[in-house]
């Protein structure tokens, strides 16, 4: 049979299971599992690809694989910051279940992902795949925490939630890893990252297993450094200070275009190796990003940034290829969140959720085979200015500080036009589902956000007072 042919056998397999089963499994025989790739960005906003929107730069290997894949529209990061949503994103769970889950944890607190909690690395690897992360960890420290206790493999990369590209320091301190040591090497992060990759993917080519490789790079996440930046990295080595890499003062649209596009170039490296080892038809590519964007992004047509419960502190690009099932150039507006990723990839891997720690999330598979998902409410909160939302089909419930919001997202994405008096019924079923839910997450942290830091350092971080 050919190539082609296999496929569309596969695809008309699939197609009959979702077809069959109302909450499908959607299995796929040991023999053809497939390799899982999964892509995330940092900060990145909805439309800082140039397939999302962007006019100013162009990012030519992520529209590329969109046009082999399919593009979502309403995807949701499970939170506005990136602790909280790679807590989603590993456990497949709200990430409030969880103490490291309750807004952004800081480095000197001793929280992190139980090593005995499942996570789409461990689930898979029970699985019989190969499992590695390559870049940020940022989900707790050691002794107690770390990504070789949590399912993965191998690890590389760094374990806060950001460093000087390079230098690789954050407080002062060198943060890259390769396992459990501590390791020096010279060169710009991003492009570090992409070498990794490729040197790790080279090194499955002779293993029969399947493999699932989480790809998380740091760009473009301050500090504002291009490839050609050291300038301004030795700048900020000599600043010095408690917060050195989080400032203001520096940046610009034109360094903003470098990350991005520095990435879109490294991830293009270890796509042109997936081709080249032979491994491409058999491999799922997830990309995405963990919020929303900061200061530099494009996040239109949405307002809001990272740290703002508006969309554009929420909703995220996210971009699947898979040959033979996902069809090319296609384009969904189904609700996904970042904690559905793990039953989604999970089930293509041929298993399930624990039962021990059933899923917030959905398996978005009939999503990728063209067809529409149950609706469903998703929801959000924030310590910062005491901000919650829900979303469930055009309406979202919003509170910051307190001023409540109805809007209907779909004909209004900016969230511009307050709807409650005009729906107040609907207004109050979003508010009731909120608290039905709120009620069996664990409780706010009153630590969150404020642990070791002075009111100045938050202020300046946020760009907001409080």
């Amino acid at each position: 049979m050919s190539i082609n042919g296999f496929q569309t056998t596969r695809r008309a397999a699939i197609l009959g299971a979702a077809a069959a089963a109302a909450s499908p499994a959607l299995a796929i025989g040991p023999g053809e599992r497939p390799n899982i790739l999964f892509i995330m960005a940092d900060d990145l906003g909805y439309a800082d690809l140039s397939c999302y929107g962007r006019t100013d730069y162009s990012t030519p290997v992520l529209d590329r694989l969109a046009a082999h894949g399919m593009r979502f529209t309403s995807a949701y990061a499970n939170s506005a910051v990136c602790t909280a949503t790679r807590v989603a994103l590993i456990t497949g769970r709200y990430q409030y279940r969880l103490p490291i889950g309750l807004e952004e944890p800081l480095a000197d607190r001793d929280v992190g992902v139980p090593p005995d909690h499942p996570t789409i690395a461990s689930l898979l690897r029970d699985r019989g795949y190969a499992t590695s992360l390559i870049g940020k960890w940022h989900l707790g420290n050691l002794p107690n925490y770390g990504p070789l206790k949590s399912g993965y493999d191998e690890f590389w990369g760094i374990r806060s939630g950001g460093v000087d590209y390079f230098t690789h320091k954050v407080f002062g301190k060198e943060d890259l890893w390769d396992g459990t040591t501590q390791i020096e090497e010279t060169g710009y992060l991003t492009d570090l990252l992409g070498d990794r990759a490729i040197t790790a993917l080279q090194s499955r080519q002779a293993e029969a297993r399947p493999w699932f490789m989480s790809l998380h790079f740091t760009a473009p996440h301050w500090p504002w450094e291009g490839p050609d930046d050291i300038a301004e990295s030795q700048r900020l080595e000599e600043k010095g200070g408690r917060l050195p890499i989080i400032h203001f003062d520096g940046g610009s649209m034109a360094t903003y275009a470098e990350l991005v596009t520095r990435m879109d170039f490294q991830i293009g490296r270890v796509l042109d190796t997936l081709e080249r080892l032979g491994m491409a038809k058999n491999t799922i590519v997830v990309f995405t990003s963990d919020n929303g964007g900061e200061r530099f992004s494009k996040n239109w047509p949405f307002s809001g940034r990272k740290t703002e419960l508006l969309e554009g502190g929420l909703r995220v690009p996210a971009i699947v290829r898979w040959p033979g099932i996902v069809a090319p150039g296609s384009v969904s507006d189904a609700q996904i969140m970042s904690m559905d990723w793990l039953p989604t990839l999970a089930g293509a891997g041929g298993g399930t959720p624990a039962p021990s720690h059933p899923s917030d999330g959905i398996d978005i598979r009939p999503a990728l085979l063209g067809n529409s998902l149950a609706e469903r409410p998703l929801f959000w909160r924030f310590k910062h200015m005491n901000q919650r939302a829900v979303r469930k089909g055009q309406w979202k419930y919003l509170k910051i500080k307190d001023n409540e919001f109805l809007f209907d997202v779909i004909a209004d994405p900016m969230e511009m036009a307050n709807l409650k008096a005009r729906n107040p019924e609907k207004f109050a079923q979003l508010k009731d589902l909120y608290e039905a839910w709120s009620a069996d997450m664990l409780p706010l942290d009153p630590a969150s956000y404020t642990h070791g830091f002075t009111a100045e350092q938050l202020a300046d971080h946020f760009g907001v007072d409080d």
